[in-house]
């Protein structure tokens, strides 16, 4: 007799997904209505059976990514109306403003890969509203949304972003959650820069943890060992600043699950580990519009246009202010430390790698500047919008004292002075909202007052077990 069946929920081959994938984001990108979207989705989760849930996602102030997955069936006639407690969220709301509203982003669809995220089921982002139906303040996704959605519809100008998020593999599951108890991390290779063996630990996620990323469509370029030990880094071709923010989140996420399901864990600290280099997210951006580049000018310095030095200008002009949303762990400050490569130093430059600020080789199509000096654990929409902000709109350099201007500056070496120079600038107060910015500040100096305040030389239990993206309510309230 044969076995029936119980299930028949939705699995898709890898191929077939990326080209849907693939097809999904073109018509993101070619900016077809929102409402065409909408109609277009809702149909094919009505008509497709073998979808049973709804994956939406949101991220909050930190930057840690929220699910909540939806039945099917509810979510068809709930779409409107899916709320949440705030309140729970760490950066949200107070407890008597506590209800909150997601609205699905239609155009941020995914199919998902089966053996990793579970079948029949797909993924969209949402924007957070309040009781009122309005953005609420602190999603910084939608903020971003509706930014690059303005620059859009007035000038006609497109932001493109392309990251180089670099990660550590270590044995064991659960290795961050469990360094309280352990004190260390075990690497899974020692490997140099470029070099593992085809079917080592490292090669491995890495080969898995890429394929997801293809059949999402993400585009892939290159992916490869870095200079550190056990460290990684897959890269992606650059796109629209959301739709890059949201692969962000989507890349680190696929890359602890892929890791977990080998029995390891994939971490984003900036330095886990004492006496190697550290992880980065190397933000690359230009401006876009009408086809051109408007950071390209060739025969002008590094083949750079003015604007794109202008945007430089105000990057540096700011690198104080801002260096916390880029840096936003206590962690992150380690890797701040210039005998391992590190971008503290408050000026720009082609070839020296200790720039906050380089400019790579470039032609016509990609000619851009690159922020060196972001961690991987920083929120991405935070700090893309931040980043494009401060390009195109934050204060210049005061000129009056050249002298003082020649003088090599660098970044803080420790959270509390970034915390002090974020909560002091008028430059974020103005692009972020009072609010914004003591909330932002609060839940900061909340994870530095449980660690070390001086750093010291090795890496303290605290900046790990109460990091914003490796610690859980339990552990906090058990601080």
């Amino acid at each position: 007799m044969t076995a029936l069946q119980l299930r028949d929920f939705l699995e898709i081959p890898y191929d077939k997904l990326e080209e849907m994938n693939l097809e999904l984001k073109q018509a993101r990108l070619s900016r077809t209505s929102p409402e065409k979207l909408r109609e277009s989705r809702l149909k094919y989760l009505t008509d497709e059976k073998r979808i049973k849930a709804v994956t939406v996602c949101f991220t909050d102030l930190e930057g840690r990514l929220q699910m909540l997955d939806y039945d099917k069936k509810f979510l068809l006639k709930s779409a409107d109306n899916l709320t949440f407690d705030g309140s729970s969220v760490r950066g949200f709301s107070a407890q008597h403003e506590s209800d909150l509203r997601l609205n699905i982003d239609w155009s941020s669809f995914y199919w998902l890969p089966a053996d990793v995220f579970g079948s029949g089921k797909v993924l969209a982002f949402s924007e957070v509203l309040d009781r009122d139906g309005n953005l609420y303040g602190s999603d910084m996704r939608g903020r971003l949304k509706r930014w690059a959605d303005d620059m859009y519809t007035k000038d006609q100008v497109l932001c493109h972003v392309a990251p180089e998020i670099e990660g550590f593999l270590f044995e064991g599951r659960d290795a961050e959650r469990r360094y309280h108890e352990t004190g260390k991390f075990d690497y899974v290779s020692t490997g140099g820069y470029y070099h593992s063996l085809p079917g080592d630990k490292l090669r491995t996620f890495i080969d898995a943890a890429a394929e997801v990323q293809r059949a999402m469509g993400f585009g892939n370029e290159k992916d490869h060992p870095e200079v550190a030990p056990s460290q990684f880094e897959m890269n992606f071709s650059y796109s629209d600043i959301i739709v890059t923010a949201d692969q962000v989140q989507l890349y680190k996420l696929l890359c602890r699950q892929v890791a977990a399901n080998l029995g390891m864990t994939a971490s984003f600290l900036p330095k886990p580990v004492t006496g190697i280099n550290g992880s980065g997210m190397h933000t690359n951006m230009s401006f876009n519009k009408a086809g051109k580049n408007l950071f390209w000018e060739k025969g002008g310095k590094d083949n750079l246009s003015q604007a794109g030095w202008d945007a430089i200008d105000r990057i540096l002009t700011s690198a104080d202010d801002i260096c916390l949303i880029l840096n936003s762990s206590v962690n992150a400050y380690r890797r701040l430390d210039p005998h391992f490569e590190a971008p503290n130093q408050i000026k720009s430059s082609a070839n020296d790698r200790g720039s906050m600020v380089r400019i790579p080789t470039g032609n016509e199509k990609s000619a851009r500047i690159e922020v060196r000096s972001v961690g991987p654990d920083a929120n991405p929409y935070l700090t893309f919008y931040t980043i494009a902000k401060t390009a195109l709109e934050g204060p210049r350099a005061d000129r009056s004292d050249e002298a003082k201007r020649a003088r090599t500056r660098y970044l803080p070496d420790n959270i509390n002075d970034a915390i002090r120079l974020f909560k002091g600038s008028k430059w974020v107060t103005d692009f972020l909202g009072e609010t914004v910015q003591t909330k932002f500040a609060d839940l900061k100096q909340m994870q530095a007052d449980r660690c070390s305040k001086a750093l010291g030389a090795l890496i303290k239990v605290p900046e790990i077990q109460f990091h914003h993206e490796v610690t859980n309510q339990f552990l906090w309230s058990k601080f």
